[in-house]
C-alpha cells in the first residue's frame, strides 16, 4: 500500500535517518548528518496510519409497519421504546441517516467526516476517486413479521435522471427463515410491459410473480429493476448500492398507523421493471465449511462468505477498497498489526483500505460475509 510506502521511505528513526536498533549505543563525538524534516504530507500519512482502525458504527434502528423483534431476541440489538424494528441501518452514507462511530479515538465522527479526513486512505484510491465523500454501499438487517410491499429499485440511469440518486442493486444472505417463509423475486414465465399491465390491472400480478420458499443461509442477488419482496418469517442481511429509492407496486391493501394506504408507484416502476424470466433467482453456492466462497461479483460489490472453526488470515495488500465485515453466525476475534477487536453474530465493520491483512480467530466457529467495491478494471 502507498501509506506503507512512504512510512518504509522516512527509515524507522524517522528524521534521525538511522537505522539503528534502539538501545544502540550511538558516538557522541560523531556528527549526526542533518535531515530535512519530514514533510507535512508524511507526518499526516503516519497520522493517519495510526489512527485508522476497524471500525463500528452506532446502530440506526427503523421501526416498521412490517416489522419484529428478532433484532433485540436474536441479534442482541435493543431498539428501545420502539413498537418495533424492521430494520438496523448499519453503515450508512445515506443523507439523514449518516452512521456514527461507535468507539475507539474516532468515536463520534461520522462516516462523512471520517472519509473527508482520511480520503482513499479509509475508502481505497479508486473507490474515492470514484465516489468522492460518498461512501457507496449501504449494510442493513431485516426483520420481517409480515411480507414486504412488492417493490422494484430504479437502476442508475433512471434514479439519476429522477432523483439524482444511485440506483439500488442489493443482495440479501437469509440469517434465519421460520417454517414455511417465501420471498418473491422476478417473475415465473416471461412476460412484457403489456402483460404485466395486463395482469396488475386485473388483479392477477401474482399469477407472474416467482414465489420461492427460503431456508437459512440461501442467498438472493437482485439487481436493479428486479420485482421482489421480502416474506413473512425471514431475518437477512442487506448489502446494497447506498440508496433509498423504492417504487412500492403493490402492498397488500394494508393500513399504517394513522389508517391511511401507503403510497405506491405503479407507474414510475413500469419504466423501471426487468421484464426478463430467468431460469434461477436463489443463487448457487458451495456451502461447505473451512472455506471462503464467493456468493456476488457485480460492478457495484463483491461478496464472499467465510465459514470457519480455524484461524486464518485474509490478506487485502492487492485491495484497492475498505472490506466490510457482517457477521451472521457466531464469533470471533480478528487481530490486525495495531490491535484486535470482537466480533459476534449481529456485528458490522468497516475495514480501512490502509488495513493490509487480518487474522481471524474463531472462538468456536463463525460465518461471515465479507464484501469490499471491485475496481472498475475487475468487474
Amino acid at each position: 500500500m502507498q501509506v506503507r510506502m512512504h512510512l518504509r521511505e522516512m527509515g524507522s528513526w524517522g528524521s534521525l535517518g538511522v537505522n539503528k536498533p534502539l538501545g544502540s549505543a550511538l558516538d557522541p563525538t560523531q556528527k549526526l548528518p542533518k535531515t530535512p524534516e519530514p514533510s507535512f504530507d508524511k507526518l499526516y500519512i503516519m497520522l493517519q496510519t495510526v489512527t485508522l482502525y476497524p471500525l463500528r458504527f452506532e446502530t440506526i434502528f427503523k421501526e416498521k409497519l412490517w416489522g419484529g423483534q428478532k433484532i433485540k431476541t436474536m441479534l442482541n440489538k435493543d431498539f428501545g421504546t420502539l413498537a418495533n424494528c424492521g430494520e438496523t441501518w448499519e453503515i450508512s452514507g445515506v443523507d439523514g441517516n449518516i452512521s456514527v462511530v461507535r468507539e475507539g479515538n474516532l468515536a463520534g465522527k461520522t462516516l462523512v467526516e471520517l472519509i473527508q479526513e482520511f480520503k482513499g486512505d479509509l475508502l481505497g484510491k479508486q473507490v474515492y476517486e470514484r465516489f468522492g465523500e460518498e461512501f457507496p454501499l449501504l449494510v442493513k438487517f431485516i426483520d420481517a413479521n409480515d411480507d414486504l410491499s412488492i417493490q422494484v429499485h430504479p437502476d442508475d440511469e433512471l434514479a439519476k435522471e429522477r432523483h439524482d440518486s444511485f440506483g439500488k442493486t442489493e443482495m440479501w444472505y437469509i440469517f434465519q427463515a421460520d417454517e414455511g417463509s417465501k420471498l418473491i423475486a422476478g417473475f415465473n414465465q416471461p412476460v412484457d410491459k403489456a402483460s404485466y399491465q395486463q395482469h396488475f390491472e386485473e388483479g392477477k400480478l401474482m399469477d407472474i410473480l416467482n414465489q420461492e420458499a427460503v431456508n437459512a443461509d440461501d442467498v438472493y442477488f437482485l439487481p436493479a429493476g428486479r420485482v421482489h419482496t421480502i416474506g413473512k418469517g425471514l431475518l437477512l442481511a442487506e448489502i446494497q448500492q447506498t440508496s433509498d429509492i423504492t417504487y412500492r407496486i403493490y402492498d397488500f391493501d394494508r393500513r399504517d398507523s394513522e389508517g391511511n394506504l401507503r403510497e405506491l408507484h405503479v407507474e414510475q416502476a413500469l419504466d423501471a421493471i426487468d421484464y426478463n424470466h430467468y431460469p434461477e433467482y436463489k443463487t448457487a453456492y458451495d456451502h461447505a465449511p473451512e472455506q471462503g466462497v464467493n456468493l456476488v461479483s457485480c460492478p457495484y460489490f463483491v461478496t464472499n462468505r467465510l465459514n470457519f472453526s480455524e484461524p486464518s488470515t485474509r490478506d487485502y495488500s492487492a485491495l484497492d477498497s475498505f472490506v466490510i465485515y457482517v457477521c451472521v453466525e457466531g464469533s470471533l476475534t480478528l487481530k490486525f498489526e495495531e490491535g484486535s477487536v470482537e466480533i459476534a453474530k449481529g456485528d458490522a465493520y468497516l475495514l480501512p483500505a490502509t488495513i493490509d491483512s487480518v487474522e481471524l480467530i474463531p472462538h468456536e466457529s463463525y460465518k461471515m460475509l465479507e464484501a469490499w467495491v471491485p475496481a472498475p478494471t475487475d468487474e
